[in-house]
């Protein structure tokens, strides 16, 4: 895959930059201008350029415009008040990008990193206490969009799956299947495992309850919702294998723990790369060992023992506060800035205006498969990914289940019928190729731009995790598709626009390529 036009424009700029001001390695960002008459790409450099030169930000923009003029990708380059410059494309590099994709075909969007990593993205890990449910969807969806995002910026990925099988919450689920005083989790998969289980050892029947949770309630629901896991990881092998011992005489062994009230302490706010507010426990007054030592053993696996140069951990919102002291405990283990966490928010389910409210503990929930049984796989992801991760969200169950131009998802797919409809038709027809030089429409240019941002948008969000931003991607390149529909014809008679038939094609992989990555599939017919 070659380079993108927002790479295109930073490499340039760079390079004036260098040779003109002598400012190596300056921060730039381009972007998309919210209005036509303000071009295709803009950036804001020549502001801080000037400030950094103590200049006037309007003559800066106007020597570096200047400098750019030669690019043949452009037709214009324009500066604007206060000091931006504007780049319009230039029809024949429209032109060559189509090419580009139809060339390309299903590897439009790949592309070749500066350098490859390896990357664990971690996500799901709910508690082997209960199916999954609604909640389950959002960071599951999530993540395995995410991790496909990264495998076409080339990188090399895996999905894993915590198994949190051991502690309290497996103490408290095999009191929960035997129905004793300190039950707390409900429901009918509850009384089922009672059923099955005979033993009568609360933290032998925790266990076995979990093993079969996994295995029959978990695992099946997550190959049901196209997830595959390269791994699931087990914190109770963690344990048994001893590396959780050794984790606390090595952080020992380097000076980083000390001993108050009983308790032994890791020094979480020591150190530059220090995000936490205050030491956090390890050890607890009574010897027990705490989550948070078990979980510095877990991701000094990954790190160490894996060489994993990433990872990117998907948590519930409710871990909040957990992610100060893990990411001080990775920078002080020698991994600085090498784990991302990104933080779920809650989700809603609203049907008819009203809440429908969920407890696992409590045998009260939506579960997931029941969601996509009720509204389809195709629309339980598009409806979970619209949403950025660190904000609510409330699930529209009206509007899932409505099959019409309302729904994202079907407007999305529909486009991509639609086009297959129109290839169908032009099977038997000819195509004219207009010799003369083809002046674009306007709704021919705007589509072909719209697939030129694809690439782009994997680059970004292979930076930023921004994968919501997919799903309005599709929906902005349907938006333009039925502009194209609408005014231009593909047919006209007995023959075919060999150039617009090349555009519909293009077009139709891209949503396919974007559709893919979002795990939603592509229908040729509605």
């Amino acid at each position: 895959m070659k380079m993108t036009v927002k790479n295109t424009i930073k490499q340039a700029i760079s390079q004036v930059l260098a040779k003109k001001y002598n400012l190596a390695d300056f921060e730039l960002e381009i972007s998309y201008p919210p209005a036509p008459e303000m071009g295709d790409y803009a950036t804001s450099a020549a502001l801080a350029v000037a400030k950094e030169l103590k200049r006037k930000p309007l003559e800066v923009a106007e020597e570096i415009a200047g400098e750019l003029k030669e690019m043949k990708e452009f037709k214009e380059i324009k500066v604007a008040a206060p000091g931006f410059i504007n780049f319009f494309v230039a029809e024949e590099f429209l032109q060559e990008n189509l090419k580009e994709v139809l060339k390309e075909k299903e590897k439009y969007g790949q592309l070749e990193p500066k350098k490859k990593l390896k990357i664990q993205v971690e996500f799901i890990s709910a508690n082997p206490t209960g199916p999954l449910t609604l909640a389950n969807g959002r960071g599951g969806f999530t993540g395995d969009v995410l991790a496909n995002v990264l495998t076409m910026a080339g990188q090399k990925v895996e999905r894993e799956y915590y198994v949190n099988d051991t502690g309290n919450q497996v103490e408290k689920l095999g009191h929960s299947v035997l129905k004793d005083e300190q039950a707390v989790y409900a429901g009918e998969y509850i009384d089922k495992l009672k059923e099955r289980i005979k033993e009568t050892d609360s933290t032998k029947v925790g266990l076995e309850a979990a093993k079969i949770i996994l295995k029959e309630y978990i695992q099946p629901a997550i190959k049901n919702v196209g997830i595959e896991f390269d791994n699931y990881f087990s914190e109770r092998k963690l344990h048994e294998s001893g590396a959780v011992e050794k984790m606390f005489e090595m952080l020992k062994k380097k000076g980083l723990v000390y001993e108050k009230d009983g308790a032994v302490w890791l020094k979480t706010t020591d150190g530059d790369e220090s995000t936490d507010d205050k030491d956090r426990v390890l050890i607890k007054s009574d010897g027990s060992k705490t989550y948070f030592l078990a979980d510095i053993a877990y991701h000094w696996n990954k790190f160490y023992d894996r060489k994993f140069d990433k990872v990117i951990n998907l948590w519930g919102a409710d871990h909040h506060g957990y992610v100060p002291r893990m990411k001080s405990a990775m920078a002080m283990l020698g991994f600085p800035g090498q784990l991302e966490i990104l933080l779920m928010q809650m989700v809603r389910l609203i049907e008819n205006g009203q809440e429908k409210r969920m407890s696992k503990r409590q045998g009260v929930y939506v579960l997931l498969q029941e969601l996509i049984d009720e509204v389809g796989l195709d629309v339980a992801r598009f409806f979970f990914l619209m949403h950025a991760n660190n904000k609510g969200m409330d699930f529209d169950l009206n509007l899932a289940k409505e099959r019409s131009s309302n729904n994202p998802v079907f407007y999305v797919q529909y486009a991509h019928a639609r086009i297959c409809s129109i290839l169908e038709k032009t099977e038997k027809l000819k195509q004219v190729t207009n010799d003369k030089k083809y002046e674009l429409h306007r709704a021919e240019k705007e589509l072909i731009k719209e697939l030129i941002k694809w690439p782009e948008l994997i680059l970004e969000l292979a930076e930023n995790y921004e994968v919501h931003k997919i799903p309005f991607y599709t929906i902005a390149l349907a938006d333009k598709f039925h502009d194209f529909y609408e005014n231009c014809r593909v047919i006209e008679g007995e023959e075919v626009n060999k150039f617009r038939l090349d555009l519909i094609k293009a077009t139709k992989q891209v949503l396919e390529n974007s559709l893919n990555c979002l795990g939603v599939t592509a229908p040729e017919k509605m």
